[in-house]
């Protein structure tokens, strides 16, 4: 087991804490996207957690936007992302941005593609979200904390006509 491996509980546990959800909204961003750009996109932490960068349209401005976030690989190709907003009581920027423009980019294991996000609602959210909480128990603080659901979306590689 890796050091990382090890210090995994830890960071679960800072994460579900009120400082961290004060202060981590402005120091996580900013270090996930400098981590991946001095690593050119290459996994420095899915043995923490599956990192990527999101590159949406804004929803207002019409400008792009890059977002650094967790993801949960699903077996068949897809991701999943959670707009967890660390427990604020708004959805963030970025999920906006896929309600209004669902087709997007990621940036993954070092490999940049176009998406299609769709929104998880009902049942199809019901049997994605044990998966998201074994592997980021925090997910359910957020959700007390805020008092909203969280968005869960399933990016979708697109096709060269989709995209």
């Amino acid at each position: 087991m890796t050091l990382i491996e090890r210090l995994r509980p830890f960071f679960q546990w800072l994460a579900g804490t009120d400082a961290f959800m004060k202060a981590g909204p402005k120091i996580v961003p900013a270090m996930d996207r400098l981590a991946h750009r001095l690593t050119r996109g290459r996994p420095i932490s899915d043995r923490m957690i599956p990192t990527l960068v999101l590159f949406t349209t804004g929803s207002r401005s019409g400008q792009p936007r890059e977002t650094p976030l967790a993801c949960l690989p699903e077996p068949e190709g897809t991701l999943l992302v959670v707009g967890s907003n660390f427990g604020r009581d708004r959805h963030p920027a970025w999920s906006g941005n896929l309600l209004k423009t669902p087709r997007a980019a990621v940036s993954f294991r070092g490999e940049r593609f176009p998406v299609l996000a769709t929104l998880l609602e009902g049942e199809e959210r019901e049997r994605a979200w044990p998966g998201l909480i074994a592997q980021w128990p925090v997910y359910d603080r957020y959700t007390a904390k805020s008092g909203r659901e969280l968005r869960v979306f399933r990016l979708t590689r697109a096709t060269a006509e989709e995209a």
